[in-house]
């Protein structure tokens, strides 16, 4: 067995396990509410087995060698809370273990109570109060509301819904020698896609499909092995600034989210896959009316934002750093230019930034034809990707990738209809691997490819009047093999007789019957 199929084997027996149990929520809650509960407590067993392996590198050459034993001692439990919270950010007593849970449960049958799971909380969150740390723990378990009625109606339904729960998510082995898939990171990222596929446009507003999310973090890393800042304005889910830390090492990770149960998402996203509270810069507000960041140079920016999202569109912006040097605004009805422009005043000059946006940004004529003239003016747009219909959660409409530049030699801007490079899995169209490195390919040595891409001189586009719709640079017309009239007409007489000669058989077999 080849290692792509193991992955393939093993993600689909994961898939099947964490499903399973999200399944024991079904019939008590809508998904968006049980997600915060499956993804809740997949967080908490994670930030419970960190403590208990970082305690046991710290106890190794101890006489001490248990947790509870250490704790008991009062000089080991007051370095062990310093040195815990310095290393991780945070530190869980040991009566609150995930570990110490499923004892209760399975082991001594004392029966587990959702008051020890909120003390549990409590005391972690404590732990991180007045530290470094606390910016990226302060509410991240807040949508988990253990005393809601959606859990069950009594506190005895509560009690047992968590336990089936806890027991269930213990079985995933995020960690067994076999495994060529990182089970804890494609554990979230499927619940996430699960959860977005389910419950529609208010999860897809947080989730980009991983196939789009590997192309951005591609393009935008090329030729690099290390960025310093990365930062999406629309973070959602994290899941697009954790697509650029596979392809480079990152120094800083740069968010900002206005949803705030999306922003407790993506910190549990971002510390599940590893990253150190000291890198995360995440700022859970609204992007354009009190965008973060503006002093920061970033290296690389990749950004799913709202598609055609209303905003104030206030002249007051016309004095704001981010637009004043365009001098017109986006209109009112349409914000992709406005998530666009604001993150582009961050770029460095050598940076590189992705977006997926509407397709109507490409074409669409008045402010925003005007604010599209005048970013190919300034030389700024790289390339223009179209991507499949229907390969998105929350919409069908097709989405383009624009990618800009501030350090561009040359005006030449290149255009790829990737739109037909799809397989149909269940009722979405899904990216394949071979179209993703196709996509990366053909930017990175700017070809032109008959049917598929085309590198369109600056004359192109001002001869099309600044519209970068797709189909104006490449041709995608396939002509339909010429009809033989003759052929079909003897096909035809063929069939014809055929009919006749059924017909009268029919007959005769009704006369046999004297009908």
């Amino acid at each position: 067995m080849t290692k792509t199929e193991l992955q393939k084997l093993q993600l689909n027996k994961l898939h099947s396990t964490i499903w399973d149990i999200a399944c024991s929520f079904w019939g008590k809650m809508e998904a968006d509410d049980y997600k915060d509960y499956v993804l809740g407590l997949l967080f908490y067993r994670f930030l419970s087995e960190k403590v208990e392996k970082t305690v046991a590198k710290f106890l190794a050459h101890d006489e001490v060698k248990t947790y509870q034993e250490a704790w008991e001692i009062p000089e080991y439990r007051e370095g062990l809370q310093a040195d815990l919270v310095a290393t991780l950010g945070y530190y869980i007593e040991p009566q609150y273990l995930f570990s110490n849970f499923i004892e209760m449960i399975t082991v001594k049958k004392e029966g587990f109570e959702v008051e020890l799971l909120q003390k549990a909380i409590n005391q972690l969150m404590e732990s991180t109060m007045g530290q470094e740390s606390q910016e990226a723990f302060e509410g991240i378990f807040d949508d988990m509301d253990l005393t809601s009625t959606k859990l069950g109606k009594s506190i005895r339904d509560r009690n047992k819904l968590l336990s089936t729960a806890i027991i269930s998510i213990n079985k995933i082995d995020f960690e067994h020698e076999d495994a060529e898939i990182d089970v804890l990171g494609d554990a979230y990222e499927y619940l996430i896609g699960q959860f977005a596929s389910s419950a529609g446009k208010k999860s897809g507003s947080f989730y980009t499909p991983a196939q789009a999310g590997r192309i951005l973090a591609k393009l935008t890393t090329l030729g690099k092995t290390k960025a310093s800042n990365v930062f999406d304005a629309c973070g959602g889910s994290g899941s697009l600034l954790l697509h650029v830390g596979k392809e480079v090492e990152v120094a800083n990770y740069y968010y900002q989210e206005l949803t705030t149960n999306t922003y407790n998402l993506a910190r549990m996203n971002m510390l599940l896959h590893n990253v150190g509270y000291q890198k995360m810069h995440m700022v859970n507000d609204d992007t354009l009316e009190h965008p973060a960041f503006l002093d920061v140079e970033m290296d690389v920016i990749v950004a799913n934002p709202p598609y055609s999202q209303k905003w104030s569109s206030d002249e007051k912006f016309l004095e704001d750093e981010r637009f004043s040097e365009w001098g017109v605004l986006p209109p009112k009805s349409y914000a992709d230019y406005a998530f666009t422009l604001s993150m582009l005043h961050t770029l460095k000059q050598d940076g590189r930034m992705a977006v997926l946006l509407p397709h109507g940004v490409l074409f669409r004529g008045g402010k925003e034809g005007e604010i599209r003239r005048k970013l190919i003016e300034k030389n700024y747009i790289d390339a223009v990707i179209g991507l499949p219909t229907n390969a998105f959660f929350g919409t069908s409409i097709p989405v383009a990738i624009m990618v800009f530049r501030k350090d561009r030699e040359t005006r030449d801007i290149l255009f790829i209809d990737a739109s037909k490079d799809f397989v149909k899995e269940g009722n979405k169209n899904y990216i394949t691997d071979e179209s993703v490195e196709k996509i990366v390919e053909t930017y990175e040595n700017k070809d032109t490819i008959d049917k598929y891409s085309y590198l369109a001189k600056y004359e192109d586009i001002v001869e099309n009047d600044y519209n970068l719709n797709i189909p104006r640079y490449v041709d995608t017309f396939e002509e339909e093999e010429p009809i033989d009239i003759n052929e079909k007409r003897a096909k035809y007489r063929e069939l014809e007789n055929k009919s006749k000669e059924l017909d009268e058989k029919i007959e005769a077999f009704f006369k046999e019957l004297g009908l």
